[in-house]
């Protein structure tokens, strides 16, 4: 058991490292320069020294190779650099946005467990009945939907709902406000969002409670990356100033420390909540080895 342990946190650096050069390889194959959106911005002109001024100082003057390991430097001292768009510490763009991001996570995990564990459960009890056709269909429903086209829907129940309740529409505000400071209001802000990012994730988890499948149930990266995907579509939508939102716009504006450091970070997240279950695995069944 321990040295199947052992194998599995060695194997969390070479990960890693292909998932750091795969991100890094793939943003510099995007066509575009930052500097000439930095410096066109607003129809301003600028001179050739201008434009090479800019790459300088943000460093993609250097050869791809050195780039790459400063990089991967950087991420292993917890440096992640400046962020190339807005000139802060990409550490501290992420720290502002997180707390919104992981809200909605935790609240849509909630949601979804609580939806998927019993209801999937029942379907399989009521194997072949109108029950389980029910929950099927709820399930696949959930999956088929795209999460943009489910968050404008919910947004507009909510609107035509408030007007025939109290006479003209109503949303709540888009200003995230702490749990802990107003909870009426964090709740409003939050809770469509949670609940439209934990329906689809509902939908995957009945499927996967219902089969019973053990190898689908270890397979952690596959419901990290789900959630993770359906926050990037869902704060788009709701507005949401969150870790999702801001890899969007990192991409659109080409911002490759950002979106690098990003992308780590969601790469740590799954290889790590992957790893966690493994070790428990390993520890509730001694019998799991390497083979």
């Amino acid at each position: 058991m321990h040295r199947y342990i052992v194998s599995r946190i060695l194997l969390v650096f070479p990960t890693l490292l292909g998932a750091a050069a795969l991100v890094f390889l793939l943003m510099r194959l995007i066509p575009g320069d930052i500097c000439l959106v930095r410096l066109g911005s607003g129809g301003t002109s600028f001179t050739e020294s201008a434009l090479a001024a800019c790459h300088a100082e943000i460093g993609i003057d250097k050869p791809w190779w050195l780039q790459f390991v400063n990089f991967i430097w950087g991420m292993a001292r917890g440096d992640f650099g400046i962020s190339m768009w807005s000139g802060k510490p990409v550490i501290q763009e992420i720290a502002t946005r997180f707390p919104v991001s992981l809200e909605v996570a935790v609240m849509a995990t909630i949601i979804a467990v609580s939806i998927a564990i019993p209801l999937g459960t029942i379907s399989a009890l009521k194997q072949n009945t109108w029950i389980d056709l029910l929950v099927r269909t709820i399930s696949i429903a959930g999956i088929a939907t795209p999460a943009f086209w489910l968050g404008i829907i919910s947004i507009l129940f909510v609107l035509d709902v408030s007007q025939a309740i109290t006479g003209r529409p109503w949303m709540p505000s888009i200003d995230y406000v702490p749990i802990w400071k107003d909870p009426i209001r964090n709740l409003s802000i939050v809770m469509l969002p949670a609940i439209t990012v934990g329906y689809r994730y509902a939908a995957v988890s009945m499927r996967m409670t219902r089969s019973a499948m053990l190898e689908v149930l270890r397979e952690d990266y596959i419901r990290t990356a789900f959630l993770i995907g359906g926050l990037v579509v869902t704060e788009q939508v709701f507005n949401l100033n969150g870790i999702g939102r801001l890899m969007v716009q990192s991409v659109q504006n080409q911002d490759y420390t950002l979106t690098q450091a990003l992308v780590m970070l969601v790469v740590t997240i799954a290889i790590c909540s992957n790893l966690a279950v493994d070790m428990v695995y390993a520890w509730l069944d001694p019998r799991i080895s390497l083979k």
